[in-house]
């Protein structure tokens, strides 16, 4: 778990090599950065710090590199970046591997290089003798969405990184908003951490004051007034998002997405799948479904059925330029109460 080996490298307890695999960009972007700083202090980082594309670099020129003792300090830090040796992918590769030469390092490592192995790639070919042998040797760092639970606790030790807390309220807040994109959601807490320097605590109105909103963080919001069943106020926010230039095509299509997605959690929980279950089904994240099933609980399966059918006519009616698109978004909106 990603945030054991944080804790891990925080204590010092460096290992060799790490494999860092996954979609996640910041875990892996945080990694790296954590276990640069750790080892290497900044006037060492000149000197025993360099990264190899291997799009450009063979394999072997940079493991010589890690054999070679460090100048002037204890450990070097070493990453390589792009090694689609890992995966199944077909590629013409520029660069020739000696992934023999791998496999001999990989027994047998420098102890005074850090070697950081990053391959952002959703799967690794579990197959290849080489990918078996380095997720036998090296400390691996799956890079995937965190779940609900690590996420909270994630925001919660970067806050106290900051030395503040959040309130309970002001957390659920924020994921609300911000939704899932980690590198959002750090922007967002330092700057929350900054305004509520001499409070050192961060309630909703804080949140709600500050957080930046995207066009999906605003379609959320003008949701849960759909949910809500108050037609005046998510209006107001379709207004504001048409002063702000938005397409009506691209808000019509996050609300129909959204809606989708109520449609579906309803239906898998009718049939006994927990949050986790339809969130891997869906291939969507934990907390999108757990808000999901909140708003899923507002509306009967007939207002669900009949709310799709407008939805689905709406697009049709704005795809074939039938009627003013700002208008049909209006009046669906209006359409939308008990």
């Amino acid at each position: 778990m990603v945030l054991d080996i944080w804790k891990q490298i925080k204590q010092r307890e460096i290992a060799p090599i790490y494999l860092l695999y996954g979609t996640e960009a910041f875990l892996i972007n945080e990694t790296k950065q954590l276990l640069l700083n750790q080892v290497l202090v900044e006037e060492e980082k000149d000197f025993n710090f360099t990264a190899y594309d291997l799009d450009e670099t063979p394999i072997e020129a940079a493991l010589e590199d890690a054999e070679t003792f460090p100048f002037l300090g204890e450990k070097k830090v070493i990453f390589l970046h792009n090694p689609k040796f890992l995966t199944a992918e077909k590629t013409k590769d520029k660069i020739d591997h000696n992934l023999n030469r791998l496999e001999a390092y990989l027994k047998d490592p420098a102890p005074y290089t850090v070697l950081v192995i990053s391959a952002p790639y959703e799967k690794l070919d579990e197959r290849k003798k080489v990918t078996k042998e380095l997720k036998r040797s090296a400390v691996s760092v799956e890079a995937k969405k965190l779940n609900e639970h690590d996420l909270k606790k994630w925001v919660k030790d970067r806050a106290k990184f900051n030395d503040i807390v959040f309130d309970p309220d002001a957390l659920d807040l924020l994921l609300a908003l911000v939704g899932t994109n980690m590198f959002m959601i750090s922007s967002e807490v330092d700057k929350l951490a900054l305004y509520a320097s001499e409070e050192k605590r961060i309630d909703a109105a804080m949140v709600e004051k500050l957080v930046s909103r995207s066009l999906e963080q605003n379609i959320f919001t003008l949701i849960e007034k759909v949910v809500q069943r108050k037609p005046e106020d998510a209006l107001r926010i379709y207004y504001d998002l048409l002063k702000q230039n938005e397409e009506p095509i691209k808000i019509l299509a996050l609300l129909a997405g959204q809606f989708r997605l109520i449609y579906q959690v309803k239906e898998l929980s009718r049939r006994g799948y927990g949050q986790q279950q339809i969130a891997g089904f869906l291939k969507t994240h934990p907390f999108r479904v757990k808000l999901a099933a909140g708003q899923a609980n507002q509306f009967t399966d007939e207002e669900l059925t009949k709310l799709m059918a407008m939805l689905a006519n709406a697009d049709h009616q704005m795809k074939t330029g039938g009627m003013n698109k700002s208008l049909l978004i209006e009046m669906l909106l209006f359409k939308i109460k008990r």
